[in-house]
């Protein structure tokens, strides 16, 4: 994956960046973290400009996010859990990943889209819930891109500035995204056992 990475970066410039973004967004998998940081670094033995870079990332994170946004407005829930439950595979997805990024969305709305644009894996997943839910397309593309602008100049900034070391950087942004989904994943747990706990107390109280 990231000798991929590399090479497209290598051979396409700006608008390798701009490619890998937008596929890192439709397949929440990729690393963005090593994109980013990778393009920054970039910026530092090539000619390639830091503004430039972070201005391709950007589109690319939109172009990636509209597209979710489309498809799942398009199909609605359903069809798309159907869709990742035939090809979760393919685009290493599960439904319970739908339905964790959907209870986000609904519980924090237009907040959601652009806080969510900064945590790895559900800065992608957010977009399907967004346009399941119908949000105006305008509000979603503007807290989509002041999300997806603040993340990529950090990361992209990060791997300027460590230059040869931005490898460090991947690595511990890597970390820190297990440590998310670790926590998402034990956030899902509890909040089920309180439901069925509530669920219980409610029983008892009607009988």
């Amino acid at each position: 994956m990231e000798a991929w990475i590399t090479s497209v970066m290598n051979e396409l410039g700006y608008f390798g960046v701009f490619v890998l973004i937008t596929l890192e967004n439709l397949f929440p998998p990729i690393p963005s973290e090593l994109i980013l940081t990778f393009g920054g670094f970039m910026t530092t033995i090539t000619q390639m400009n830091l503004f430039l870079v972070i201005v391709a990332a950007t589109f690319g994170s939109v172009l990636g996010a509209v597209l979710l946004y489309s498809i799942s407005l398009y199909f609605g829930k359903e069809r798309i859990k159907r869709i990742v439950a035939k090809y979760g595979k393919i685009l290493r997805l599960k439904e319970a990943d739908i339905d964790k990024a959907d209870t986000f969305f609904a519980r924090y709305g237009g907040r959601a889209v652009f806080f969510c644009r900064m945590i790895p894996l559900i800065r992608s997943l957010i977009s399907i819930p967004a346009g399941m839910a119908r949000m105006p397309f305008r509000s979603f593309l503007i807290l989509t891109t002041l999300g997806s602008l603040i993340w990529n100049t950090i990361l992209i900034g990060l791997g300027a500035f460590l230059g040869e070391s931005f490898g460090k950087a991947a690595a511990a942004i890597d970390s820190f995204s297990t440590v998310i989904y670790w926590g998402i994943g034990i956030s899902v747990v509890v909040l089920f056992v309180l439901f069925i706990k509530k669920r219980r107390r409610q029983e008892a109280r009607d009988e």
